[in-house]
């Protein structure tokens, strides 16, 4: 890390800047609730807050939403695979046309990939759903940049069959 870096991330945390943390926070529970007002299941929510975050690189929300997952009774079969989606079935069709959508959202330089994503989950999702899904990866993805900017830590390991604690 560049000298001087630690400082900065520090200035740019949740805790420098609680009340736009808390904002973020807000709109999160708003976006959950828009999920389940769509039909959108807990696990399928937390598959697409697994993969943006895997695509995003956050350990931190990597660690956290793997254990909401398991506790919303997501598989750690499936968990495990979640980084090849495309090449199983052990994802429901609404469950991929959630995660095309999701990787969509996350990477907004591909024009082809969002119309794609779009017109796939069209097929499968309603409106809302589609609208939820999307704005599940805008929320995560925030979350994440948050989380890595502020240096969030992952809680020290776990023994096997845990899940972290929610504060």
């Amino acid at each position: 890390m560049p000298p001087g870096a630690g400082r900065w991330l520090q200035r740019t945390s949740d805790k420098q800047s609680p009340k736009s943390f808390r904002a973020l926070v807000q709109t999160s529970e708003a976006v959950s609730a828009t999920a389940a007002a769509a039909g959108l299941e807990r696990t399928t929510v937390e598959l697409i807050n697994i993969r943006v975050s895997r695509l995003s690189r956050c350990a931190y929300c990597l660690d956290l939403h793997t254990g909401k997952a398991l506790r919303a009774g997501e598989s750690p079969q499936r968990l495990g695979v979640l980084a090849a989606w495309q090449d199983t079935e052990a994802f429901t069709p609404v469950e991929r046309a959630a995660l095309g959508l999701a990787e969509a959202t996350t990477d907004p330089t591909n024009a082809r990939a969002q119309a794609s994503a779009y017109e796939a989950a069209r097929e499968i999702l309603s409106e809302d759903q589609i609208c939820a899904a999307i704005w599940v990866a805008i929320t995560i993805s925030a979350f994440n940049r948050v989380s890595i900017m502020s240096g969030h830590p992952v809680p020290t390991p776990r023994p096997a069959g845990t899940t972290p604690q929610l504060d």
